[in-house]
């Protein structure tokens, strides 16, 4: 991954559905050298949905930019590294609609992908998004609303704090096929602006599976959306463990950015059928 170019684009829509997790019972599912970041004594994971925009390598003029939709499953971790704790997200899995996204995940560009069938409806700020995995494995399906606030019982105490850490795990580390190898990216948005959502259907085969996580140890905890944020994708290097944090070219870190609002934008295409709907707890 050193020799990654870093990528240009648009985040058209990026929904983030956040679940609040047991803190031992995410212990254990994490691998070396990730433990969970806690916040007020929970772990917190969710799943975000993303449609890119004019995507491309940096450099290159919008015009020959893919759009794509994409889907990753992330745990907010923290990890031990030579200048003290580092943070960000673990993602154990992402799929995309994108066949060119497949191949060159991992090669390219960090993050290995799998193939998935995704449909989207967006209209006067209601969200409904689902996809399902080629290979059977991973399907999400979330209905949600623009909401004015937070939910009840939420870790995150004010809009302006979960702005804050979300914007603060910009870096994060993918799973690879090789056991202990996680690819780095970091996300560099040129803005910053999340939106409270309200959710009333949230549909998950990872949170659903009580062999990973048992009944009542993942509770569906609060959900955001992100419009029209112009962003940059960049190499992070190879995580392998705690004695070896990264590997591979270490660009300057992101500048920090404005908080300028975002605009809409709107799709439509058919969605994959449900699985048994969770609810806000």
């Amino acid at each position: 991954m050193s020799s990654s170019p870093a990528l240009a684009g648009t985040i058209d829509r990026r929904l983030l559905i956040n679940y609040r997790v047991d803190a031992d019972v995410l212990a254990r599912f994490l691998p070396p050298p990730f433990r969970p970041q806690l916040v007020g004594g929970a772990g917190v994971a969710g799943i975000c949905m993303i449609r890119l925009a004019r995507l491309r390598p940096a450099g290159l003029p919008e015009a020959v930019g893919l759009t794509t939709e994409n889907a990753a499953h992330r745990v907010a971790v923290e990890w031990d590294g030579p200048d003290g704790p580092g943070h960000g997200v673990y993602i154990p899995r992402r799929d995309t609609a994108s066949r060119l996204t497949v191949v060159l995940g991992g090669k390219l560009f960090p993050g290995e992908h799998h193939r998935a069938h995704f449909g989207v409806r967006e209209a006067r700020g209601r969200y409904e998004a689902a996809f399902a995995s080629a290979d059977g494995t991973a399907r999400v399906a979330v209905a949600a609303e623009l909401a004015p606030g937070l939910p009840p019982g939420s870790v995150f105490g004010s809009l302006p704090e979960a702005s804050a850490f979300f914007e603060a795990g910009r870096l994060g580390y993918s799973a690879t096929r090789r056991p202990g190898r996680f690819e780095g990216l970091e996300l560099c948005c040129g803005t910053w602006r999340i939106e409270p959502l309200l959710v009333d259907r949230a549909e998950s085969s990872f949170f659903g599976d009580e062999s990973v996580f048992p009944a009542g140890s993942a509770e569906l905890d609060s959900a955001f959306v992100m419009r029209d944020i112009p962003a940059t994708w960049r190499a992070r290097g190879v995580l392998r463990d705690a004695r070896q944090p990264a590997l591979g070219t270490q660009d300057s870190p992101c500048a920090l950015p404005s908080r300028e609002a975002p605009g809409s934008s709107g799709a439509t295409s058919p969605l994959p059928s449900p699985l048994p709907a969770t609810t806000w707890s």
